[in-house]
């Protein structure tokens, strides 16, 4: 894509910055800097996020950034005084202002581009306003641009701009030719439709090779606050779209002769994504491990494989959970130091500082996740789990429900429900947390310490045959837990936690739980 702008023209694709005619000698940093404040035109870039994607996270100082901004303005032809192009809003962040024309590769040599779509490579197109009121068209093109922004977040995606992508609004299109042009493996399409008090989003993932429908969802929901309702469709829609593209990436790394460390950090992330089982995570670890030998600066993998063994660990997988959590707090924390806003890096070390009676500092993490990435929904089961081992269960249902709201078909929404589980068996609503565990026992069959909760539960009920089974069915997947490796785990001195935790292992006795 060329980016044409006053006497400047800025080629992504040859990664040439023109004045006129003449080439304009820049480093592959400034050039960076350029294409992520062109690129984001059309909003306000903060600090965090410039430094983020130009310096991978590492620390920057504000002179530093300031030196590198004003040697961008000068390639350019603007100045520090003058900010013709590139505007400093104090405490707020940097905007591109200049009034740019785009030209993709088929309107500069009528040919497709040579070289092959990266990774995660994603456009979404303009909605469709199918309501019968043409004012409706705000509403359709802000969940286009929301999406397009929250999609932009993702780590190691490639999300063509709104500018360019709002070409195509009210085209008949040919999605191949549009993957072409724009160099990218995946379409986002969809429309939206207002009537009355109801909206409806039909919403598809494409692949731009051979049209070929990889994904599709529709939200129907009552409107009550237009924006809020806004919010949430987009949040859903990152997620969702997050997890399908790691699916059809990982797919595709698997016929790659020769994977590269992005090949198989993917492949261990679609292990990841299969659910949390010893044989799914095994081989997670594997994949993430293998990307690490091929590029040992694989931020992504290392981040996943210390959350790989933070799973592990508190899911009870393991007798070893101690070591696991120390060698994940390690590695987590040198993920950090080279990638200081990595939400997922943050999320995960919360995690492990909750899972070690470091609960304030483990709560503190999350709440920097969420700052970096308000649709990270995983935060806020996390913070929901801190409530409970500090005797708060009657939080924990809250926070499960933020993320269930951000997420509700996560592939790990059937442990978050876990969670609400045991929290109402702290508050001794037995009752009620047999219907938690049932839920997340429907929606993931394979998620055995639900199964020994809800064994516990019923216990306390009197309903022991029916205990009794479910122990039975959790034993059948996880045939190593016992009751010496709950004993062991502690994560916690709060008196009315481990006053719960003692009522879960008085249920676990009535129903047979193996001693160990």
């Amino acid at each position: 894509m060329r980016y044409l702008f006053e006497d400047c023209t800025f080629d992504t694709g040859r990664r040439e910055l023109r004045r006129g005619t003449e080439l304009v000698p820049v480093t592959p940093q400034l050039f960076d800097l350029l294409e992520f404040l062109i690129c984001n035109r059309d909003r306000v870039v903060s600090k965090d996020e410039l430094v983020a994607t130009v310096w991978n996270g590492r620390i920057v100082s504000d002179a530093a950034l300031t030196t590198r901004l004003n040697a961008a303005r000068t390639a350019i032809g603007d100045s520090g005084q003058k900010q013709s192009l590139i505007k400093t809003l104090p405490r707020k962040g940097f905007r591109f202002v200049g009034a740019v024309r785009e030209m993709s590769e088929i309107e500069l040599t009528g040919s497709a581009p040579r070289t092959s779509p990266a990774h995660l490579s994603i456009v979404v197109l303009p909605f469709a306003n199918l309501s019968a009121a043409p004012e409706q068209d705000y509403l359709v093109d802000g969940i286009t641009e929301s999406l397009t922004t929250d999609l932009s977040r993702v780590r190691r995606s490639f999300v063509i701009g709104r500018h360019t992508a709002f070409t195509y609004k009210g085209k008949v299109l040919d999605l191949r030719e549009i993957g072409r042009e724009l160099n990218v493996r995946y379409v986002v399409e969809g429309s939206v439709q207002r009537a009355g008090n109801r909206l409806r989003v039909n919403v598809k993932l494409v692949n731009a090779e051979d049209s070929s429908q990889l994904w599709s969802d529709r939200f129907d929901k009552a409107v009550a606050d237009l924006f809020d309702l806004q919010d949430e469709i987009v949040s859903r829609l990152a997620n969702t779209l997050n997890a399908q593209l790691i699916e059809a990436e990982a797919r595709r790394a698997e016929n790659v002769p020769h994977p590269d460390s992005m090949d198989l950090y993917l492949q261990g992330r679609f292990w990841w994504n299969k659910g949390l089982t010893s044989e799914n995570l095994r081989p997670a670890r594997h994949f993430f491990e293998r990307a690490l030998s091929v590029d040992p600066g694989n931020v992504d993998a290392m981040v996943w494989m210390a959350t790989v063994d933070t799973l592990t660990a508190c899911a009870m997988l393991t007798d070893d959970s101690h070591s696991l959590l120390v060698a994940a707090e390690t590695t987590l924390l040198k993920a950090l130091s080279v990638a200081p806003n990595h939400s997922w890096a943050h999320v995960a070390l919360g995690a492990v500082l909750v899972y070690t009676n470091r609960i304030a500092e483990g709560v503190a993490e999350c709440e920097r996740a969420l700052v970096l990435d308000r649709n990270l929904a995983v935060a806020h089961p996390v913070i929901g789990i801190a409530k409970l081992f500090t005797g708060c269960g009657a939080e924990t249902e809250g926070h499960v429900n933020q993320a269930l709201r951000l997420s509700p078909h996560d592939i790990f929404a059937f442990a978050w429900m876990g969670d609400i589980a045991f929290a109402k068996m702290q508050l001794e609503a037995d009752a009620e947390a047999v219907a938690w565990f049932h839920r997340s026992i429907e929606t993931n069959r394979n998620y055995a310490f639900a199964r020994f909760g809800l064994g516990s539960a019923l216990a306390h009920l009197g309903r022991l045959p029916e205990a009794q089974a479910a122990v039975r069915d959790g034993l059948a997947l996880n045939p190593t837990f016992t009751i010496r490796r709950f004993k062991s785990f502690s994560v916690s001195d709060n008196p009315a936690f481990l006053a719960g935790a003692r009522r879960i292992l008085k249920g676990l006795h009535l129903a047979g739980m193996p001693e160990g």
